[in-house]
């Protein structure tokens, strides 16, 4: 293969552009339930920074994954929290950061994305493209973030392969190229035809898939005198797609116009070595990131990065929360002052960890597209940008308009002051929106979600984290839109309708249904702003993209 796209030019030798040369962060998105766990897990096995997987037993039996650290979501069997995993694959550094795994979290999964050069789209080969998937698909679209589609669960019954690419072409308008192919229907997975060489890999099973599986490599010949029908069936489609031209093409796959296509099953770890082959040799490295005024960032630009997430309560000995850092340019080192771009305040960065799931260790230095956490930072919030030299300041990450409302109590008033510093740790955190008004006063808070999980989140972590158990009281409403301060006396007098503030300053008017907002829309037109920092331009108020 040739040079990686990334490479330094020559002359251009600083340790920031060297450094993002090796560099490849990605996220994986899809449905819940299609593997996108154990296909975090199954990487980190084939890097060998693991040496058993977590999910071996399926979610009545299963072990927790690296990646799913909170107890709800290991006794839930779904992620809840993003998680960021670093590790060196073929003398390439891979950031891995891992999205929830509901369709309720998709707030935190866009704020994940925001934060990566590269996508894996996983696919259940019996299901195909699910409704969630499409979504976050929309965010890759609209955000032009490279796709890699891994089709996962070859080896339970399943769609036909060549319907699958026929379904990823004709609802994501990329073409799909694959690179390998499988050897055996779905349900009766063999092996892998590797596309550009014709070799055939052949795995072996092992017990619950909770380790390596081996491979075995053979010629076409030898591969059609072992698997008989089933390799000529496989050799056959795959001439069928050489003369179709579905070949990878670097140049439209970086463009958006083309996705490669990998097929494997992640709980056996078969074909999960093709993926990380695949991240090394085509996924893009980290590329000059624009500013809030449309300005890219050179690589070797002095020191930049911004928060994308903030997380507290991930290790019950360190009662401490992580800003995670995505590094834009130049080169992190442990301890350096940078300036916080919001309030032009210097920060130290004494406390700087790798991290590796909930697991974390101190770091000297980082590098364009590593992801960083810094502990303790209170000062941080989500979206925030950190800088060394001349002042710069990268886009603010959108909230999403909510469509569920409830009154948060303390159940202990003794506790009010543990209730009070937990709600507005889950504020920073972004885990919900909060809410009040001079009516209802601090006593009790509304809290603003996109989907009703979060709400389980919340009241779990406010009983277990910060020992403030407490009840909610849901609301009818079911509509936000943003408004204006001289507008909320006049919309509070309006029935079935209530303006709160949001902690950002946003003025928010919710309304019990869809057709109480359009009536007044209808009546004070200047009233309602359809758009006021909810969502990111493309996006509806629901969060979900809209087709360009």
């Amino acid at each position: 293969m040739t040079n990686h796209p990334c490479e330094p030019a020559v002359g251009r030798s600083t340790a920031a552009l060297e450094q993002a040369g090796r560099r490849r962060t990605f996220a994986v998105i899809s449905h819940p339930d299609a593997g996108k766990s154990t296909v975090t897990e199954a990487l980190a096995l084939h890097a060998r920074v693991i040496s058993e997987a977590g999910a071996v037993h399926g979610k009545a039996g299963r072990r927790s994954t690296v990646s799913d650290w909170m107890e709800l979501e290991r006794s839930r069997g779904i992620s809840v929290s993003s998680a960021a995993l670093q590790f060196t694959y073929r003398d390439t550094v891979i950031n891995l950061v891992d999205t929830p795994g509901h369709a309720d979290f998709s707030e935190d999964t866009y704020r994940v994305l925001s934060a990566v050069d590269a996508a894996v789209m996983l696919l259940d080969a019996a299901k195909g493209l699910e409704t969630q998937t499409m979504k976050l698909f929309e965010v890759c679209r609209h955000r032009k973030i490279p796709v890699i589609t891994l089709v996962n669960k070859w080896d339970r019954p399943g769609q036909d392969a060549l319907g699958l690419l026929d379904e990823i072409e004709e609802r994501t308008g990329l073409r799909p190229t694959p690179l390998n192919w499988p050897v055996g229907t779905a349900g009766d997975f063999r092996g892998l035809l590797e596309r550009a060489t014709g070799i055939y890999h052949r795995f072996t099973r092992t017990a619950g898939g909770a380790t390596l599986a081996p491979e075995e490599h053979f010629d076409a010949d030898t591969a059609e005198s072992i698997e008989g029908d089933a390799w000529r069936t496989a050799f056959e489609e795959h001439e069928l797609l050489q003369l179709s031209e579905a070949v990878h093409d670097q140049a439209a796959f970086l463009e958006h116009r083309t996705t490669p296509v990998l097929f494997g099953s992640a709980v056996l770890n078969h074909g999960v070595r093709n993926l990380l082959d695949t991240l090394v040799d085509v996924a893009p490295c980290p590329p000059a990131r624009r500013d809030v005024n449309g300005l890219p960032r050179a690589l070797d630009e002095p020191f930049s990065g911004f928060v994308f997430k903030v997380q507290a309560g991930m290790n019950t000995a360190h009662r401490d929360r992580i800003a995670y850092v995505r590094i834009c340019s130049g080169v992190f080192e442990r301890g350096m002052v940078v300036t916080h771009s919001a309030t032009g305040r210097p920060f130290a960065t004494k406390y700087a960890h790798q991290l590796f799931g909930r697991e974390r260790c101190g770091l000297d230095k980082a590098y364009p597209g590593d992801i960083v956490g810094l502990v303790n930072a209170a000062a941080l919030r989500v979206g925030d940008t950190l800088h060394v030299g001349d002042p710069v300041a990268f886009p603010p990450m959108p909230m999403f308009a909510p469509e569920h409302f409830a009154i948060a109590r303390v159940k202990d008033t003794g506790r009010y002051k543990q209730f009070r510093r937990g709600i507005e740790q889950l504020d920073h955190e972004g885990v919900v929106q909060v809410l009040r008004s001079d009516l209802r006063g601090d006593q009790a808070p509304v809290l603003a979600a996109v989907g009703p999980m979060q709400f389980e989140v919340a009241e779990h972590r406010m009983g277990h984290e910060f020992n403030s158990p407490m009840t909610l009281e849901r609301l009818d409403y079911t509509v936000a839109r943003g408004t204006c301060p001289e507008w909320v006396a006049t919309l509070n007098s309006q029935r079935e309708t209530e303006v709160l503030m949001r902690s950002d300053g946003t003025h928010l008017a919710r309304f019990s249904t869809r057709w109480r907002l359009q009536s007044v829309q209808r009546d004070l037109p200047e009233a309602v702003l359809e758009s006021l920092t909810l969502t990111e331009p493309g996006m509806s108020n629901t969060g979900a993209f809209r087709h360009s």
